[in-house]
This record gives structure tokens, C-alpha cells and sequence, in this order.
């Protein structure tokens, strides 16, 4: 296998097996922040809670697993990914604020980060003070006075900031994408109870067609996953002779630009699941008001999230519309014509400039069209093989979308993950010759 191969020569080279070694003691300190708890938990009711409430199932995945503990982390890296994708959308909107992302260099791209390190903590003061307001009149936690009230947000905002600040180190420093690593750590850590439970449950032999179906869209997706996120379409590029005095230095050469079909990876999926799961979110934090228009509201957006064709389709929508949108925040075609023309390389038959730009810029929305519809089917695959099979309630169909989602994201970012390191080894290897 060529992964393991890369994998072992990564162990063997100093510089990136202390990058390995380095994410793998950030997971394990995210691992060890998500079973520290916030005080006043009924661990009775939390666990009544969860068994009762799959749309929480599916938003214990984004948190890494931390909110099934209620622990100080357990808002996971949802502020921040909130925050990012407020940020990426206010670039829509004011121009000055795109171009200190796009345009400013280095220097403006590190102050779009900070805004965004700034945004994510009112957010995560807004969704950690709805969460345990929600919790408490769940009976999940009991929690008196207002001291203490801003005690358990105070370090639930703190939980957040540090993962954040975790998630960025690995980006960083490490190997793979540190909000993506994270989350895949919390989904590996709660896989074999989740096993567990499933061969301890007494309706394993009726419940076996539904972890047959889920075994074949698993092998479904993880194969796709594998194709799609391997293709490639490359662009021709040459190569100018550079001209030394009277005298031509070396021959033209030929090279290409690779597109993946997949350029933006996991994180649409992480962007619409967060802004999907919102309604639910809503409508489960107002259920418990006696008002009757209010409850008509949370009636509607609880609704939103068992109505399974309507959830499908715009999960499906949004997945599209962000692997588009992630992907023109992260790849600019204007910029890798500048690149190529300084380096004098051309696409044969394009002009430099604006014109190999533009020819660039068609390719990627050619094959970005068959990534972001693969993606966004991939995504909803579940949905569909539980609906079709006779009897699939809306529980049993959410709980088939958790663990879809969760086989997704975790072929994807052990792809791009591997893909990482295959650059790091290749390129350590070409230094060396």
C-alpha cells in the first residue's frame, strides 16, 4: 500500500515525524479537555437526553464528542467555524474587507485570521449561554445563581478559544487540517462505543437489515471518496527558455497544473451541517416556552430537521454552494496567472495574464461542478438508502445520516491528511538528491 509506505518513511524522516508526533499529542490533549465537565451535571438526564434527541447525535459529531460529556470544550469548533464562515461571507459584502484577504499579502491574511479569532468568542458566549439555558430546563444541569452562571461560560468560552488555538497549531506546525484532525479525533474515540452498543442492544437481529445497508453505503462512500478525491485535471504549462545575454539557458520545458476535483476537501460539509443544524437548534431551545406562537416557530424548525426529503435537499444545496464558495476564498486564478507569468510559463495557445486566468478559471468551474455534486451527493447518499429502505422512521434515518456523515469526514481528511504527507516525504527525498 502506497499510503502505509508514505506513512513509514514519514516515521523514518526527523523533520515530519515530529510534526506526526506533535498532532498526536495536540488530539490527545483535546481528548483529555473533552471529559473534563462543568460542574452541576445529572448524568441520568444527560444520558435520558441524548438517547432521546438524535439531531444532538449528529451535533456531538462537530463537537469532537465533547457535548455528550458536557465538558469545557464542549462547543467544540463550532464558534470558530462559525465565526470563519460570517467572516468569509462579509467578504461578499465589503469589498475592503476581500481585499485585505485576498490582496494584502501575508500580513492582511494574518489580520483576517485574528478577526475571525475575535468573532468566535461572543459566539461562543451566545451558543454556550443557549446551550446550558437548554440543558437546565432539560433537567440536564443544575446550575444556581448568576455567579455561577458566568463561571461555567466563562470557561466554556475558554474551552472554545484553546481549541481553537489547538486547531491552529496543527495547521501550523503539525500535519493535515487542524479543525478537520480534531474533529476526526472525536469521531475515532467514540467509534467503539458506538460498536459496542450495537452488539449489546437487544434488537441487533432486528434491527440487521439496517446495519447491512449501512455496511454497503459505508463501502459506497469510502470508495467514491478514494476516486474523486484522486482524479485529476491537469493544465498543460510550458515553459519559456530563459535567454542569457546572446546565449538561450536551456530548452523549454513542459509541465502541468493539477485541479483536483475536490479542491475545498471536508470542510463544506462542516460549513453546512453547521448552518443546517441551526434550525433544530432553534426550534429544540424554544420548545419549552409557553407561548403558542412561539411554540407554532419551534415546531416548525424541529420539523425542518425530521422532514428528511426537505433536510436532504438543502443539505445537498448548501454543500454545493460552499465547496464553490470555500473554494474561490482559497484559489485565486488571478493570482496563479501572475505566478506563472513571472516564472515565465504559459498555457500553449493562452495568452499570460488575464487570458490564462480566465482559461483557468473555466477549467476549475468545469470540474469543480462535478466535485461539488459528487460531494453533495456523497453527503446525502444516506438519507436516500434509508428512505428507500421500507420502515426507516425519521430516527433511524437521522441516526443513518450521523454515521454517513461520519464515514465521510473520516475518509476525507485521512485522504488529505495522507496526501500531506506524501508531499512532505517527496519533497524531503527531492532536497536530499
Amino acid at each position: 500500500m502506497t499510503w502505509l509506505k508514505d506513512l513509514v518513511l514519514g516515521f523514518k524522516i526527523k523533520e515530519i515525524r515530529d510534526k506526526l508526533l506533535f498532532v498526536l499529542l495536540i488530539l490527545g490533549i483535546f481528548r483529555l479537555l473533552a471529559v473534563i465537565p462543568i460542574p452541576g451535571i445529572d448524568s441520568d438526564q444527560l444520558n435520558a437526553f441524548f438517547d432521546g434527541n438524535q439531531f444532538f447525535g449528529l451535533l456531538n459529531i462537530f463537537s469532537g464528542g465533547a457535548l455528550s460529556n458536557l465538558s469545557i470544550v464542549m462547543l467544540g469548533l463550532g464558534p470558530y467555524i462559525t465565526a470563519t464562515i460570517v467572516l468569509q461571507l462579509l467578504t461578499l459584502v465589503f469589498p475592503k474587507l476581500k481585499e485585505l484577504h485576498q490582496e494584502s499579502g501575508e500580513e492582511g491574511r494574518r489580520k483576517f485570521t485574528q478577526y475571525g479569532r475575535l468573532l468566535t468568542i461572543p459566539f461562543a458566549a451566545i451558543q454556550g449561554f443557549s446551550l446550558i439555558v437548554l440543558f437546565r430546563s432539560q433537567g440536564v444541569v443544575d446550575i444556581e445563581g448568576p455567579l455561577t452562571m458566568v463561571v461555567v461560560i466563562t470557561s466554556i468560552v475558554a474551552g472554545s478559544i484553546l481549541l481553537m488555538w489547538l486547531g491552529e497549531l496543527v495547521s501550523e506546525k503539525g500535519i493535515g487540517n487542524g479543525i478537520s484532525l480534531l474533529i476526526f479525533a472525536g469521531i475515532i474515540a467514540a467509534a467503539p462505543q458506538a460498536i459496542g452498543s450495537v452488539f449489546s442492544s437487544g434488537t441487533f437481529q432486528q434491527d440487521l437489515p439496517q446495519y447491512l445497508l449501512f455496511a454497503g453505503v459505508s463501502l459506497f462512500i469510502i470508495m467514491s471518496v478514494v476516486m474523486v478525491n484522486e482524479a485529476r485535471r491537469n493544465i498543460p504549462i510550458t515553459h519559456a527558455r530563459r535567454i542569457r545575454g546572446a546565449q538561450a539557458a536551456g530548452g523549454s520545458t513542459s509541465s502541468f497544473l493539477p485541479l483536483t476535483l475536490n479542491p475545498a476537501g471536508v470542510i463544506p460539509i462542516i460549513f453546512a451541517v453547521s448552518l443546517v443544524l441551526f434550525p433544530g437548534l432553534v426550534g429544540t431551545f424554544l420548545e419549552s416556552s409557553s407561548n403558542p406562537t412561539i411554540q407554532s416557530i419551534s415546531s416548525t424548525l424541529t420539523g425542518f430537521t425530521e422532514n428528511m426529503p426537505l433536510y436532504s435537499a438543502v443539505y445537498f444545496i448548501l454543500v454545493v454552494l460552499f465547496t464553490y464558495f470555500y473554494t474561490s476564498v482559497t484559489f485565486n486564478p488571478s493570482n496563479v496567472a501572475k505566478n506563472l507569468q513571472r516564472q515565465g510559463g504559459f498555457i500553449p495557445g493562452i495568452r499570460p495574464g488575464e487570458p490564462t486566468a480566465s482559461r483557468i478559471r473555466y477549467i476549475l468551474n468545469r470540474t469543480l461542478l462535478v466535485g461539488a455534486l459528487f460531494l453533495g451527493l456523497i453527503a446525502v447518499v444516506p438519507a436516500i438508502a434509508q428512505g428507500g429502505l421500507e420502515g426507516g422512521g425519521a430516527t433511524t434515518t437521522t441516526s443513518f445520516i450521523i454515521g454517513g456523515t461520519s464515514v465521510l469526514i473520516l475518509v476525507s481528511v485521512v485522504l488529505e491528511t495522507m496526501r500531506q504527507i506524501k508531499a512532505q516525504v517527496e519533497m524531503r527525498q527531492y532536497d536530499r538528491q
